[in-house]
């Protein structure tokens, strides 16, 4: 091990790294500011909608929507993180010192892995509950609650480690551009594993897909093609794809360029376009309420008392068109009949 540099300023960090320290506010700092604040501010009010409707509504204290309520957690702490960041970026970078870059990057880091964490959660339990056949009121709250704790261990694992250990303090060839103070190898390995997970989750909707149009098909065959049948399918098909493909454009940019300086690529052009890939990555945070939550007829209905202050509970002729609706929960309610008994009740 080299000689150490713990007594260093920001900018020395920076120098080395080859990435600009402005001294006063570029047009381009204040455009990623203000759309930095205005999702942030979207990202808190809409999960914080999404965690009070969780806590208020009854038929919502289910172990599935503690994973829904985990995910508003970890995007509802991503916009404090990045609200943060747009509080203490531009000229106010070189103002930190190398504690306070730290806390800064460990919040977003943390804050992020935790979400990514929570949606290959939701993605494993509701294939082991379509699997099973298996409503998710009946779902396990112990390992519901341990999956939950192993999101958060694995997150503020990454989150804590560079000012531990997996720093470039000590070794300033190995010091990344996008974060001059973090070792290339740290975001290499946090690249890989939001691959990985995006992988993880394509391979559990796929399966998940093909298994809930096999039952289809073969319900179809011992009874009338009742158009439900095909509009499940053509459900579960929209839901996948929205799912995968709001996880692809919000994150694929910014992992592409977290791999490229990770693997020390002296010829990308990465700093021209990090500020924008993180914006869109948190951008996710909002998304996520919208694809997992929003989607859901019970939980808009439950927005709306919210928003409107009215804390009379649904009527009976609501609660009887949210149960037989075929659209809830980020997702696709499965209902198929075999033997005039329900074969399984699954929010995809």
């Amino acid at each position: 091990m080299g000689q150490c540099y713990y007594n260093e300023t920001i900018g020395f960090f920076y120098n080395n790294s080859g990435k600009e320290l402005s001294s006063h506010w570029r047009p381009k700092d204040l455009v990623v500011v203000a759309l930095g604040l205005t999702v942030s501010v979207l990202v808190l009010l809409t999960n914080l909608l999404v965690i009070a409707a969780i806590a208020s509504n009854r038929r919502f204290h289910q172990p599935i929507y503690y994973l829904l309520g985990n995910l508003a957690a970890a995007d509802l702490f991503a916009g404090v993180a990045y609200l943060f960041l747009m509080f203490h970026t531009g000229p106010r970078t070189a103002r930190l010192s190398l504690r306070g870059w730290f806390v800064r990057q460990g919040l977003l880091d943390t804050s992020l892995t935790a979400s990514v964490a929570t949606l290959l959660a939701i993605a494993v339990e509701r294939h082991r509950s379509v699997m099973a056949v298996q409503l998710h009121s009946r779902l396990p709250r112990g390992r519901v609650i341990m999956l939950i704790v192993g999101v958060w261990v694995a997150a503020l694992g990454l989150g804590l480690l560079p000012a531990h250990s997996w720093h470039c303090l000590c070794a300033l060839d190995r010091c990344s551009r996008m974060a001059p103070l973090l070792s290339r190898s740290y975001l290499a390995v946090w690249a890989l594993s939001s691959l990985l997970v995006f992988l993880l989750m394509v391979a559990v909707y796929t399966r998940i897909f093909f298994y809930v149009r096999r039952r289809v098909q073969r319900m179809s065959e011992h009874v009338s093609c009742h158009p439900r049948y095909r509009e499940t399918t053509l459900n579960l098909v929209k839901t996948v794809v929205i799912i995968l493909g709001a996880f692809v454009v919000c994150w694929t940019p910014g992992q592409v360029v977290l791999l490229l300086d990770g693997l020390g690529c002296k010829s990308c052009n990465v700093l021209a376009v990090e500020k924008y890939f993180l914006l869109l990555a948190e951008a996710n945070s909002l998304v996520n309420a919208v694809v997992y939550s929003c989607r859901d007829a019970e939980m808009r209905l439950t927005f709306r008392r919210l928003l409107c202050c009215r804390c009379l509970r649904p009527s009976t002729h609501e609660s009887v068109r949210y149960t037989a609706s075929t659209h809830t929960g980020a997702s696709t309610r499965i209902m198929l009949p075999e033997n005039g008994h329900s074969l399984m009740d699954s929010t995809l």
